[in-house]
């Protein structure tokens, strides 16, 4: 499997996978949205893509967006999605993926790496806790939806 930061070359191959990613998440299916959508992403250069790939085709994907702690002064990187095809599940792609992102942050000296999933995803929880990721057990995260999907 070879991980690589990925370009705008690879949008479209990627637009499926994210499609898929967003269906997971109960989303309907829209491919052109999702192309558009990070196809914006590479132009703004506002997010960090890391693809896996098994000899040229498509397996996995996490973006990571950029942010920053003001009590301590330095970045922070939003690991929002992360998510690999059905048949490559199981395989050390997401693993693989989560070090690619953690290479990422230290090579951006960033003080840390944050992500969240949906509670009733105990995979996803399992494979962050055993790469060292802690449940956030001080703070409460709050949300303010401003606009109906």
């Amino acid at each position: 499997m070879e991980v690589s930061l990925a370009d705008s070359a690879r949008v479209r191959e990627i637009a499926e996978l994210f499609n898929d990613y967003r269906i997971f998440y109960r989303q309907e299916s829209d491919i052109e949205g999702a192309v558009a959508f990070l196809q914006a992403r590479f132009e703004k250069k506002d997010s960090v893509i890391y693809t896996a790939s098994d000899h040229s085709r498509l397996a996995g994907f996490v973006q990571l967006y950029p942010s920053f702690s003001s009590v301590s002064m330095q970045p922070i990187w939003i690991l929002n999605d992360l998510f690999v095809g059905k048949s490559y599940r199981r395989k050390e792609v997401a693993r693989q993926l989560m070090q690619a992102a953690k290479q990422h942050a230290e090579a951006t000296d960033a003080i840390r790496i944050q992500c969240a999933t949906e509670i009733s995803n105990n995979l996803a929880q399992t494979l962050y806790e055993s790469l060292g990721y802690v449940k956030d057990e001080v703070f409460y995260h709050y949300a303010l939806s401003v606009s109906q999907l």
